[in-house]
């Protein structure tokens, strides 16, 4: 049998499964988690791996496996390339790696040219598994990855009454949480800068507001509810418009972190003062670069981090590679809410 030195970093997935007496493709599957192979095999596996030092080659482990390594993310239009999905990719990516499992990165302008990817990867067969993100109340690719029989992990939630693996926020709790603050805190003229209208987020946190208004007595004014992307351009123009209202709104929620800047701007070039004349609190995905603390006024929040998102996101594909059901898998997380400078009491 062949002896092979603590650290030795290059031998062959052949040569590990005779040094342990097994067949490669048992091996391949103990390292890789599948159901099949008995929990003393894989253990015994797993802690001669790192005894030895073996590394699965990713090639070799693919062609064991029978999978492309691969997991696929499909962006659709413009909007969808910003910070918030730089950061949960930075999180998805990062987790996956540490696998050796490599993202598929595709972009399409259109609703049936995504729901084409999906077609084309079930025949193709060079993915895995999906990421789905920003889901609609009732979302059609979901439907169509489960006809197809192709794992995914929902980013969201939404309601299609069959069973499938997913992680969101609270986010009906979060908007709930916030607008009964500003409410203590006197605010009756509040507006809602929300994203866009149908997908699930959206339509949580509109009924988040709703309840809050609702469990004060306060009547719902539509024209303080706006829907949109989340850009600085678009919320400013809005919040210009609401400024320009009479009675005009003495407190904003905001969907993000950018649109919570194009707030601010419309409400410094109507010469009113952030924190004290108005107020917002914004969604605040923690942007390393778009740092809460480090505005002025310090921007009040809701937190919840996109980036831990992408990870556990990534952990939880790897749970339905393990054999878990995708019906097992459903998390929501709470969102923290966190009070700075620009939220106050209207003046």
């Amino acid at each position: 049998m062949a002896f092979f030195a603590e650290g030795y970093t290059k031998m062959r997935l052949k040569e590990f499964a005779a040094h342990l007496g097994l067949s490669q493709t048992t091996v391949s599957r103990a390292l890789n988690g599948y159901p099949e192979v008995k929990e003393s095999t894989r253990l015994m596996v797993q802690e001669a791996a790192t005894r030895l030092g073996y590394r699965p080659n990713a090639s070799a482990r693919r062609l064991a496996t029978g999978r492309a390594g691969a997991v696929g993310f499909v962006l659709r239009g413009s909007d969808e390339f910003g910070p918030h999905t730089t950061e949960f990719i930075a999180g998805l990516g990062g987790r996956l790696a540490e696998e050796e499992i490599d993202i598929v990165l595709t972009t399409v302008d259109t609703y049936q040219d995504e729901l084409a990817t999906y077609r084309r990867a079930a025949a193709s067969k060079k993915v895995d598994a999906f990421i789905l993100h920003s889901p609609k109340v009732k979302d059609e690719r979901a439907e169509l990855l489960l006809d197809l029989n192709i794992p995914f992990v929902l980013h969201g939630r939404t309601e299609i009454g069959r069973p499938h693996a997913w992680l969101d926020i609270d986010n009906q709790g979060a908007v709930e949480r916030a607008t009964s603050h500003l409410i203590d805190l006197g605010h009756r003229r509040i507006a809602l800068v929300n994203g866009v209208r149908g997908r699930t987020f959206a339509e949580h946190r509109e009924a988040g507001f709703r309840a809050a208004l609702a469990a004060r007595g306060i009547p719902v004014d539509p024209a303080l509810m706006a829907n949109a992307t989340f850009t600085d351009e678009v919320a400013f123009r809005m919040a210009q418009s609401m400024l320009e209202l009479r009675p005009r709104p003495t407190a904003f929620l905001a969907g993000s972190m950018m649109t919570a800047l194009g707030i601010f701007r419309a409400i410094r070039q109507a010469g009113h003062e952030l924190g004290k004349d108005v107020s917002i609190i914004a969604h605040d995905d923690v942007f390393p670069y778009l740092n809460a603390d480090n505005m002025y006024p310090t921007m009040s929040t809701t937190r919840s981090s996109i980036r831990a998102a992408g990870v556990r996101i990534g952990e939880l594909i790897l749970q339905l590679f393990e054999g878990k059901p995708a019906g097992l898998i459903h998390e929501i997380w709470p969102v923290d809410l966190v009070l700075r400078q620009s939220s106050g009491p209207p003046v």
